[in-house]
Formats: structure tokens, C-alpha cells, sequence
């Protein structure tokens, strides 16, 4: 790809400018259109097919999550990487489940959003939320290495639910109910993955399910 072309999609036309002039900096990238709500962005889409779009989930004339799902159906070589203010982990989960390839806040630096543009445009994953390095992630279990693929398979079935449940971002509350256990069997259950997986925080228990390919699961 000899240049990535992004189109920027929020309702705020001071956010939308700035992030052009970022983005134009990069020999690269361009910034090939804008869009200030949800019905433009799909005609945008269309008319402009860009590789990759930074998306705000808070724009008006429809539903985030439902505009995701159906871009990411409609037109998958058109990747979505989320650009919001929304740091909470349902939100994050939300978008992932519904097809997009990125997520990041508002708050991240500069750097940050630019190498999430590229690692989405490569057809990766990216996550950045406080407490995740951010750190690009590919979508498939077939590019884990061979050590996290052999701590992957000697996962049980339970494991391997608690495992996603986690990385999804249920509480263990709303994991216990789910799987009709107690919360401190899930906890157990979490202790167990860190020491298998050889991981040390949420953010990297989230950062290996997405590179297992896990997020989309339910």
C-alpha cells in the first residue's frame, strides 16, 4: 500500500482539522474526506473507498455500534478505527464485536493514533485504552508464537470462556453469572490464566485475546 487513504469521521469540525493536519504530515497517509455524521460517512465510504476511517462513536443520525456492524459487513476493505472519548470497556467491547479493527481515545498522543492508522490499515488490530500499552495486535491465533500458542491449547474449555469473557470486559460478577459460577471460582479462573499465559495485567490478557482472534467471540 503506497499510501493510506483516511477519511475522518467526527462532528466537530475544529477536532476534524486538526487531525487532518496531523494525519497530512505523514508521507504516508492523506486525509482523502470528511464526515460530521453518519448518513454523509456512508456516501463518503462509498464515493471515496478509504482504507481506513477514524470513526467518533458520538456523531448524530444513527447508532454507533449498528453503523459499525454494517460498514464492516457492507464494506470490509474499508477498516474502522475508533476515535472517542470513551474509555470504558463496554464501549470498547461494543465495537469490536460489531467489526471495528481499532480503538482509541481521545486522549492518546499523537504518535499513538498514527500508528494505529497504519496497524489497522495493515490489516491488524490496535487497542489503546488507559492501562493498554497499545501495542498492535494481529487478528488471527495463527500469528501467535509457538510459546502462546501451546499456552493457548492447554487452555480448558472453562479457561478458554473465562479467558474471553475477561478480555471482552465482563466483570467477574457478570462472568460468574453468565457461566453459573461463583465470583471466587471466576477469580480462581483468572489467577489460573495469568500464571498460564504467563501475563501480568488486564491489558495484556486483552492484548493476547485479540491476538488469538478471541474478541468477536460470545
Amino acid at each position: 500500500m503506497s499510501e493510506i487513504r483516511v477519511l475522518i469521521a467526527d462532528d466537530h469540525a475544529v477536532l476534524r482539522s486538526g487531525l487532518k493536519l496531523l494525519i497530512n504530515t505523514q508521507s504516508d497517509m492523506a486525509v482523502v474526506g470528511e464526515a460530521g455524521d453518519f448518513p454523509s460517512l456512508y456516501k463518503s465510504i462509498i464515493e471515496l473507498r478509504p482504507h481506513v476511517v477514524t470513526l467518533d462513536l458520538s456523531m448524530p443520525g444513527g447508532d454507533a455500534v449498528k453503523v459499525i456492524e454494517e460498514l464492516s459487513r457492507e464494506i470490509p476493505e474499508t477498516r474502522l478505527l475508533v476515535l472517542t472519548m470513551h474509555d470504558d470497556a463496554s464501549m470498547f467491547r461494543a465495537a469490536f464485536e460489531a467489526g471495528a479493527a481499532g480503538y482509541v481515545v481521545k486522549s492518546a498522543a499523537d504518535t499513538e493514533l498514527l500508528t494505529a492508522i497504519r496497524t489497522v490499515a495493515a490489516g491488524r488490530s490496535f487497542v489503546s485504552l488507559p492501562g493498554n500499552p497499545g501495542l498492535p495486535g494481529p487478528e488471527s491465533s495463527r500469528t501467535l508464537n509457538a510459546d502462546d500458542q501451546k499456552a493457548l491449547e492447554s487452555l480448558s474449555t472453562r479457561e478458554h470462556e473465562v479467558l474471553t469473557l475477561v478480555a471482552q470486559g465482563h466483570t467477574n460478577q457478570a462472568i460468574a453469572d453468565r457461566l453459573f459460577l461463583s465470583v471466587k471460582t471466576v477469580e480462581s479462573y483468572r489467577s489460573r490464566l495469568m500464571t498460564k499465559l504467563n501475563l501480568g495485567t488486564r491489558a495484556e490478557l486483552t492484548q493476547f485475546a485479540l491476538n488469538a482472534g478471541l474478541m468477536q467471540a460470545e
